[in-house]
């Protein structure tokens, strides 16, 4: 749950960011060079806040490590760049860039909390390393002396839980049909 919150509050500021930067250039980048400028702009977001991390949250920039470096690499990034900050006036990116980072922030902590749930028996665990000590009381013990389910904290399970996640959200879908 912590790290997806990480994770998803470093990639709405990478997309508020630059959404704003992109929508502010707009006119002056030809077409023809505007996927190389924006990946340069992402890149240079995604170097602000790992280096705002390692400097201000460094247990929570251990914690996440190569995975800040890899925003860049997110195609809803580059897609919120092209298909909305590129054409649109620059309070309506960081709008853009704020909603769609903060659905994503959302999803990812969905993710991390069934993952840590099932795999650890708590919600939040390490809050304090992201929020500082003040939110220690996030980090909740669900199932106490649970031994947990190892899988569940690997990486695979992550595409596992989105896998389920939506499933479930589909199967909602056609009932609400």
């Amino acid at each position: 749950g912590t790290n997806g919150l990480g994770m998803g509050l470093s990639t709405t500021v990478v997309l508020i960011a630059s959404n704003a930067i992109i929508s502010a250039l707009r006119n002056f980048v030809s077409h023809q060079v505007r996927i190389p400028v924006f990946i340069v702009l992402i890149a240079t977001m995604v170097t602000l806040v790992d280096m705002s991390l390692n400097a201000w949250f460094h247990d929570l920039y251990k914690v996440l490590g190569l995975f800040i470096a890899l925003i860049v690499v997110n195609c809803a990034v580059l897609g919120r760049a092209e298909a909305f900050a590129a054409r649109q006036p620059v309070l309506a990116s960081v709008f853009d860039g704020l909603w769609m980072g903060l659905g994503f922030t959302v999803a990812l902590t969905l993710i991390g909390l069934v993952r840590e749930l099932i795999g650890a028996g708590t919600l939040f665990s390490q809050a304090s390393l992201l929020l500082g000590p003040r939110f220690a009381f996030l980090e909740t013990t669900v199932i106490p002396n649970y031994g947990g389910v190892l899988m569940m904290i690997l990486p695979p399970a992550g595409f596992l839980v989105l896998g389920l996640l939506l499933a479930d959200k589909q199967r909602y879908e056609r009932r609400r049909a």
